[in-house]
């Protein structure tokens, strides 16, 4: 393949600090395993990640990370996953987590550098390897901090069903599809171009595998047919034997809504209940902080090795004082907080559950809908009494013109943190403006959208952006949601997550949301009708509407604490 077709990531060098092991599992593969070790000969607690980016290079900062988790006093073990990198093994994401992560337990419990006890540590794919272990069940794993992820990451092809309620479920990534075409054909990563304007859609990967030479067996299993995949042959993690959790969350993260259903089902049960903890931070997918935009050369931590180190405190101290409590047992629980999490453009804030105690549901109404969308000035409102009468808006989805994906990378999007005011100005978008606030508003929990909306179309996909628009008119994200409609219809009122924030509304500013269609190329654009989204050819036009009327409303649900002053 040319170069300047695609580029691949390499192995970096083994650091000088790791000793690499050949960790073999149960079926003889080998896995290449880094050891970095405290001073002093005693044996010690461990903490353990599992990863498929490369063990040693700068992406994921292992190296950069081994010291400040050895100068605590813990082994730090970092291992490539099957079929990745230095490891063994065939190329196939998920499905051999669990047992391959029981066999790496195994093998640090027998080192006489080993006191027993295991911890894992992770963003991601190396967040879901630490439930795969979960649900193997072995007894040296003692607790996990799994970052931005989700125990069903690696059941995207049964996630949807598992998450849906009545006729609405999730609308499907194509950044799952982008993600196992560059990450899991091979050992490597591969950085190339994809035309997602190609039709039928599935077709859009095929130059890049033809002139690679191979195929991502993964995507082939999942992308389009969703085949079911074992990921947990051993059980799904939640009905394991309960450990402690510390759910780290990011509220611009692209995988904020799947943590936090983890987070609030696992805080739900029995057994589980009393291990959960969650810190929540104003970052995304990729670590970038609210309070660093915008991004620039002294403050990207991607290119700038200051500011990487400046961000792994923020990045790692939590996850060392929650292992000093539940691996190391140096610290009494207590000294953990239930839950801290940052409220966006004032601080850090601990309380002891989440929402935080005083938080209460508040609804803002839509209406005042104009007759058409995307007619400039004419908008509708965001109000705190309901609609006095029946309205209706129409607009045309065209998947022929989808409403481009605000930020190219959605796991980096506080790098960019774009603009969005401009996307209101297109007929296809339905905006609805509150009033500006002369007091601030402290957002601390769920927000939801309930509304009615049908389709000319069997099924059909809803969008909803709620915004922060200060003075002078620019309109910045706050959260997001989607939803998939089996059987849109204007009699029947669904509720459509947008995820969880801690964020205040400064004086002056104002709420906004969008309503769309459409979410192209992030999400697989609905082909208006009800074709295989993958396979179809034709793309169809289809009229939109939302109904509200006094007796069911449409309706923002936020949460809302008091504010407080410092």
């Amino acid at each position: 393949m040319s170069a300047e077709f695609s580029t691949s990531v390499e192995p970096a060098p083994i650091p000088p600090d790791a000793t690499q092991v050949m960790v073999r599992m149960r079926d003889g593969v080998r896995l290449a395993t880094d050891v970095y070790l405290p001073k002093g000969r005693e044996p010690t607690q461990t903490v353990l990640v599992r990863l498929c980016y490369d063990k040693d290079g700068r992406y994921t900062f292992m190296p950069q990370l081994a010291p400040r988790v050895t100068a605590r006093g813990y082994a730090f073990v970092v291992q490539d996953v099957r079929g990745k990198f230095r490891s063994e093994g065939a190329t196939l994401a998920f499905v051999h987590e669990a047992r391959d992560g029981y066999d790496t337990l195994d093998w640090i419990v027998r080192q006489p550098w080993s006191d027993g006890k295991v911890g894992m540590f992770g963003d991601s794919y190396y967040g879901f390897t630490q439930w795969a272990a979960v649900s193997s069940g072995h007894p040296a794993l003692r607790a996990i901090v799994p970052r931005v992820t989700s125990a069903d990451l690696g059941m995207m092809n049964l996630g949807r069903d598992r998450h849906r309620k009545g006729d609405v479920e999730d609308v499907e990534w194509l950044v799952t599809a982008d993600y196992l075409s560059h990450y899991w054909l091979d050992k490597l990563i591969h950085d190339y171009p994809v035309d997602y304007g190609t039709r039928p859609l599935i077709h859009a990967f095929d130059e890049a595998f033809e002139r690679l030479g191979t195929r991502s067996d993964t995507f082939d299993m999942v992308i389009p047919r969703r085949l079911p995949v074992p990921v947990y042959p051993d059980g799904h993690p939640f009905d394991a034997r309960p450990i402690p959790v510390l759910h780290a969350v990011g509220w611009f993260d692209n995988l904020l809504i799947p943590h936090m259903r983890d987070y609030t089902e696992l805080a739900s049960r029995p057994g589980w209940a009393l291990t959960q903890y969650l810190t929540a931070d104003s970052t995304d997918h990729e670590n970038y902080h609210l309070s660093l935009v915008p991004i620039n050369d002294t403050n990207d931590h991607d290119t700038n090795d200051d500011a990487l180190e400046r961000m792994l405190s923020i990045y790692l101290d939590p996850a060392l004082d929650f292992f000093d409590v539940f691996l190391k047992e140096a610290q009494p629980a207590d000294t953990v907080p239930r839950v801290r999490w940052h409220l966006g453009h004032v601080g850090y804030r601990d309380s002891a559950t989440w929402p935080p105690a005083g938080a209460e549901e508040r609804r803002l109404y839509l209406t005042s809908l104009p007759d058409s969308a995307g007619v400039g000035a004419t908008v509708g409102a965001l109000a705190e009494k309901a609609v006095p009468a029946p309205e209706r808006v129409e607009w045309v989805y065209d998947p022929r013109n989808p409403i481009p994906s605000v930020v190219e990378n959605s796991f980096a999007f506080l790098r960019a943190y774009p603009d969005e005011s401009g996307i209101g100005s297109r007929p296809d978008v339905l905006v609805f403006d509150g009033d500006a606030v002369d007091e601030p508003l402290d957002l601390t929990g769920p927000v939801d959208l309930f509304v009615r909306i049908g389709s000319e179309s069997p099924t059909t996909d809803v969008f909803a952006r709620l915004l922060d628009v200060d003075p002078g008119g620019e309109a910045r994200l706050i959260v997001r949601g989607q939803a998939h409609l089996l059987a849109p219809s204007e009699s029947t009122l669904v509720r459509i997550e947008l995820g969880h924030t801690g964020y205040r509304v400064r004086v002056g500013h104002r709420l906004r949301l969008h309503l769309t269609s459409s979410d192209f190329p992030e999400y697989v654009p609905h082909p208006g009708s009800d074709a295989n989204p993958w396979f179809a050819a034709e793309l169809r036009p289809s009229l939109q509407a939302l109904s509200t009327d006094p007796t069911a409303p449409a309706y923002l649900a936020l949460t809302v604490s008091p504010v407080r002053v410092d």
